[in-house]
């Protein structure tokens, strides 16, 4: 396999893109892609088995289980740190080790029905405190210790929807190359 079928397969969906303006169409359709993101995810994975589920979706990459539990973990703490956000000023989140995370037992074994559940309640959270964001809070901002960057929640808003659809497609992918229903 060649690096450009590899990027591919890494992305594909393309890396996610800041947009030149965050207008209100862009945060709320972006929101919207939040909001509906558990329930794309359940009807994709809902009907594969423990074999499928455990398929990588690239070579060296994490199985579907993987990927359906890292969605999860990453937007816990997606939640979290929007919290934080709101609530302190410019805080310095804590950062986690994903691939780390990825290789414990839960992500390796457990069931995804509860992730799929765990996600409904937690995009639906995501979702009601985002679309009740002021163009205040929007404006609002963490630093991320590990490239001592400053993110807005408005960037954030994008950076989670781009996140969810960028693990759909990984799953969606692999499930027409291999012709699974």
């Amino acid at each position: 396999m060649n690096e450009l079928d590899l990027e591919k397969l890494k992305y594909p969906i393309g890396k996610f893109q800041i947009p030149e303006k965050f207008t209100p169409e862009y945060i709320s359709t972006k929101i919207e892609d939040i909001s509906t993101f558990p329930e794309r995810l359940k009807i994709e994975a809902i009907n594969l088995n423990d074999e499928q589920l455990d398929t990588p979706y690239r070579p060296d990459g994490w199985t579907i289980r993987q990927v359906i539990h890292h969605c999860a973990e990453s937007h816990m703490n997606c939640y979290i740190r929007l919290k934080w956000a709101l609530t302190e000023n410019n805080p310095i989140i804590k950062p986690y080790d994903e691939k780390l995370w990825s290789e414990l037992p839960d992500s390796l074994q457990m069931p995804v029905d509860p992730t799929l559940i765990l996600l409904e309640g937690l995009h639906f959270r995501l979702a009601y405190i985002m679309k009740n964001l002021s163009e205040n809070d929007l404006e609002k901002s963490f630093i991320h210790p590990e490239n001592n960057s400053e993110y807005r929640l408005k960037q954030i808003i994008g950076m989670y929807a781009w996140h969810g659809n960028h693990h759909l497609a990984h799953i969606t992918n692999l499930k027409k190359y291999k012709n699974w229903k």
